[in-house]
């Protein structure tokens, strides 16, 4: 398979003919800022380049947002709903080439890249409930013939910023609680998968194009470098900023944000740890743990990194990890067989050499780690 012409034809049946770096809903327009090139962890295949956008554009796009909120603010509750059950059949529909361009763009294995575009389709059903259920509180008062009664108002336009490792889901997890909320996204992705972005922005422009009070810049996307991630960050015109990435990214966030008197949603990194007892079923512990520690090749913010294991346990339970680590199929994520694929570039491998060299200077024993090289896994591989 070629892992390039197959994406261009996925991406055409979302009706993606060109790679802009500025969508506010279908408009696009191309980026004037830096260049991106988009590799595919698979095998290292150059598969896109588009110009990111430039300091003006974010700002041209944080306006359209802001003059949406206007209109999209007093669309009731019940149809923001509407909105976001159409959206949500969409990504039904086209849940398999959504798939394949999580695994091809960012390496993880195509079930779970399914698993993850379910994970948007399940948001959807969850907000379309929570539009007929924005409820105020009704509370008595000690004033003769009054009463008070509590109303959520729409916030306004909120910035997301997304990473790598679930380059479409976290996305829409933020994008269909706003939008019921009556509130326009302002999307930065991850420069490492913007083809995603892209994928989901063509899905989401056309439920706007065809839903009559939907106004364009409810769903804005912004692709480019860690800069156009700062201005995002820094603007008044955006009252709540979602971050998703590493623990040093949402430290920054947080400062620029907190600096304004913003307020910042942080989804970061953890240092993840999983507890197996004298009493615990270890045939299940050992599934939990091998698919925690393996799982989007280990690159999730939930992914194990830590393992305690009880004394009476702890020796044979080890050397079942081994055995399974052993077994593991690595390769292709694209490939029905594959359980692991690779990282998702030679940055990520050489922070995971770093890690295991200080786990040796720290007097730990490493098993495995090594670099694997095959046909069918680039060099910045597992």
């Amino acid at each position: 398979m070629n892992i390039k012409e197959e994406l261009t034809s996925r991406l055409q049946a979302l009706g993606l003919d060109a790679y802009h770096g500025l969508w506010v809903g279908l408009e696009s327009s191309v980026g004037l800022g830096e260049l991106i090139q988009v590799q595919s962890p698979i095998d290292g295949q150059t598969v896109a380049e588009l110009p990111g956008c430039s300091e003006s554009q974010v700002s041209d796009a944080i306006e359209a947002a802001t003059e949406a909120f206007q209109a999209w603010r007093s669309v009731p509750p019940p149809r923001r709903g509407e909105f976001v059950r159409q959206f949500g059949d969409r990504l039904r529909h086209h849940k398999n080439d959504l798939a394949f361009i999580v695994s091809a763009e960012c390496g993880k294995i195509y079930q779970e890249a399914l698993g993850e575009v379910q994970e948007m389709i399940d948001i959807c059903d969850f907000a379309v409930g929570l539009s007929r259920q924005l409820y105020g509180l009704s509370i008595a008062s000690e004033r003769p013939a009054h009463r008070l009664a509590e109303q959520w108002h729409p916030l306004g336009p909120v910035g997301c910023i997304s990473a790598f490792n679930f380059p479409v889901a976290v996305w829409a997890w933020n994008a269909a609680i706003a939008w019921v909320c009556g509130d326009p996204v302002v999307w930065k992705p991850s420069e490492k998968t913007p083809l995603c972005s892209l994928a989901c922005q063509a899905i989401a422009g056309a439920v706007i194009r065809d839903f009559n009070e939907a106004p364009e810049g409810i769903s804005i996307l912004v692709v480019g470098d860690q800069q156009v991630g700062r201005q995002v960050a820094q603007s008044n015109s955006l009252p709540l900023i979602s971050a998703t990435g590493s623990v040093p990214m949402g430290r920054s966030v947080a400062g620029v944000v907190g600096s304004r008197l913003g307020r910042a949603l942080l989804e970061l990194g953890g240092n993840n740890a999983a507890i197996v007892t004298e009493s615990a079923d270890l045939k299940l512990a050992l599934r939990g743990v091998l698919f925690s520690a393996v799982g989007t090749c280990g690159q999730r913010c939930t992914s194990l990194r830590r393992l305690i294991l009880h004394d009476s346990v702890a020796d044979g339970f080890l050397e079942q990890l081994k055995t399974a680590y052993r077994g593991l199929s690595i390769g292709n994520p694209l490939l029905p067989e594959t359980l692991v694929g690779p990282l998702i570039d030679e940055a990520a491998f050489e922070q995971m050499q770093q890690s295991l060299q200080m786990a040796i200077e720290q007097g730990g024993t490493v098993f495995g780690g090594e670099r694997l090289r095959s046909d069918e896994v680039a060099e910045a591989g597992v």
